[in-house]
């Protein structure tokens, strides 16, 4: 049997997994396979835990869901460290990432995850970070998970007037050897 911090641990956890998605009470409850009221009391706790000042996360409830979130007294900080990192060129993983979406938006974050064969957390939050994508909505799929679209900036920094201004994927010529750029 766990014990109460290893309870709120694995809690933690799976909040962390969940990123912007959260997670319901039911689905922890599942998880765990204890009682909601049980998951409840975990959740309470680990709200105090985050009330304390050496901790940067808040434990925030948005309708049926839980998220870990920042703290906002430190977001000064935060808009810090996405600034400078919004002047460094996007990773492999990220222009890839920002094609499939590009292409396929509105698009979900498993349905690129699918695309791609791998996670895509973090691409996906660099280009939020850079403002090239944004969520635009909501999936009607199980969990309601976030659609992601391009913004205008995405448009400005790569000089489109439109989303039709994309080359079109039947005529681009790929040589197998030689990776592709779709910007380009």
């Amino acid at each position: 049997m766990l014990s109460i911090g290893e309870w709120k641990a694995v809690i933690e956890g799976a909040l962390f997994l969940a990123g912007d998605e959260g997670v319901s009470l039911q689905s922890l409850a599942k998880m765990l396979d204890v009682q909601e009221e049980t998951v409840q009391c975990f959740l309470d706790e680990l709200a105090i835990d985050y009330l304390d000042s050496h901790r940067g996360l808040v434990l925030s409830q948005m309708g049926m869901y839980y998220y870990l979130t920042t703290k906002k007294e430190h977001a000064s900080f935060y808009q810090k460290l996405f600034m400078s990192s919004s002047q460094q060129v996007l990773s492999q993983a990220a222009l890839e990432t920002l094609a499939i979406i590009a292409y396929k938006q509105p698009i979900t974050r498993v349905e690129i995850e699918e695309i791609r064969g791998v996670k895509t957390d973090r691409p996906i939050q660099s280009l939020i970070a850079k403002c090239f994508v944004k969520p635009v909505g909501r999936s009607e799929a199980i969990g309601r998970p976030y659609l992601y679209g391009t913004t205008k900036e995405f448009l400005q920094y790569f000089g489109l007037k439109s989303l039709k201004e994309l080359p079109d994927l039947n005529e681009v010529e790929v040589d197998e050897n030689e990776e592709k750029d779709l910007f380009l």
